[in-house]
C-alpha cells in the first residue's frame, strides 16, 4: 500500500516535485551503484557528464541533457533543489508543467553549449581538462526567467522583502565574480548560459513571442510516442434484412410519389396551354411514364 501511495503521489505531483525526485533518486542511485561496485561515482557517470571537447561530445550527445541530473555531492544537489523549489513555484503559478520543463531542459542545453564553446575558443580555458555536471544551468534559467518576467514581484527573505529583479542581478554578479576568480569556471559558464536563455525567453514571451513553443511540441511528441495506444472497440454491424426491405419499399414509394406529382403537373399544363406547350423533356418524361404503366 505504501508503494502504491508513493506512486500515486508522484503521478499527481507537479513538475517541480517530479524533477526534484528524479535528481535525488539519480544522486543516490549513482552512489549506491559505485559503493556496491567498489569504485568511484565518476566511473558510473562518465558517459553522462558533458565533456568539454566536441570530439568526445559526438560519442555521447545525450550528455547535453543528462549532465543536468548529476551532482558532485550533497551540498551541490541540496542547494540546487532548494532554489528550484523556491523559484519553480512562481513559474508554475503562471505557466504549465510542459513550459516549465521546456525552460528547465533548454536552460541545461544553453548552459552546456556555452560551456563547450567557451572552453574551446578562449585561451584561458585551453589548459583545463574537465567535464560539466549539475542542474545549476537549469535552475539559473528558471530563476532568471521569472525575475525577468515578473521583475517587480517580491519575496520574503528572513526580515525584509526583496524584488525578483534584485535577486536576479545579485546572482548574475556573483557568477561573474566567481568566473573571473577562476573558481569553478566551467560551472559559472553554465550558470550564465542558463541565465541568458531564461532572460531572453521571458522578455520575448512578454512581447508575445514564444521561442520555446517548438521544444514543447517536441517533448509532447516524445511523450505521445511512449503512451500506449488505446485499441478501438470492435463494432459488429448486424444487417436487418426486414429493415432493408422496408427501407427499399419506402424509397420506391417515395420515387413513385415524386413521379406522380410530376405527371400531374404536366397534365395540368396540358389542360391549360395544350400539348404543344410542353418542353421536349416533359414530353419524353410523359411518354416514358406511359410505357412504365
Amino acid at each position: 500500500m505504501k508503494t502504491q501511495d508513493l506512486k500515486y503521489q508522484y503521478k499527481t505531483a507537479n513538475i517541480v516535485i517530479k524533477l526534484i525526485v528524479i535528481n535525488v533518486l539519480v544522486f543516490f542511485a549513482v552512489r549506491l551503484t559505485a559503493f556496491f561496485m567498489q569504485t568511484q561515482p565518476q566511473v558510473i557517470t562518465q558517459w553522462f557528464v558533458l565533456p568539454e571537447e566536441p570530439g568526445s561530445f559526438l560519442f555521447q550527445p545525450w550528455s547535453i541533457v543528462t549532465y543536468s541530473f548529476l551532482h558532485y555531492g550533497f551540498g551541490h544537489i541540496f542547494w540546487n533543489m532548494l532554489i528550484l523549489y523556491m523559484f519553480g513555484r512562481f513559474v508554475l503559478n503562471l505557466f504549465s508543467d510542459s513550459r516549465f520543463l521546456s525552460i528547465y531542459l533548454l536552460g541545461a542545453i544553453s548552459g552546456g553549449l556555452l560551456y563547450m564553446v567557451a572552453y574551446n575558443i578562449f585561451p584561458v580555458f585551453s589548459n583545463t581538462a574537465g567535464f560539466l555536471l549539475g542542474a545549476s544551468a537549469s535552475v539559473r534559467a528558471i530563476m532568471i526567467f521569472i525575475a525577468a518576467y515578473m521583475p517587480q514581484s517580491q519575496v520574503r527573505l528572513i526580515f525584509f522583502n526583496v524584488k525578483l529583479w534584485q535577486i536576479g542581478v545579485f546572482v548574475i554578479l556573483m557568477d561573474l565574480l566567481q568566473l573571473t576568480s577562476g573558481n569553478n569556471a566551467g560551472g559559472m559558464l553554465a550558470h550564465l548560459g542558463g541565465a541568458i536563455f531564461g532572460y531572453v525567453y521571458a522578455r520575448q514571451l512578454l512581447k508575445g513571442r514564444d521561442i520555446g513553443a517548438w521544444f514543447e511540441r517536441f517533448l509532447q511528441n516524445i511523450g505521445d510516442a511512449f503512451k500506449p495506444r488505446k485499441a478501438r472497440p470492435f463494432k459488429k454491424v448486424h444487417r436487418n434484412r426486414a429493415t432493408e426491405k422496408k427501407s427499399g419499399r419506402s424509397k420506391m414509394k417515395d420515387a413513385k410519389t415524386d413521379n406522380q406529382q410530376r405527371i400531374d403537373a404536366i397534365l395540368d399544363k396540358i389542360g391549360k396551354s395544350g400539348y404543344d406547350s410542353l418542353t421536349k423533356a416533359e414530353k419524353d418524361f410523359l411518354f416514358k411514364a406511359g410505357k412504365d404503366d
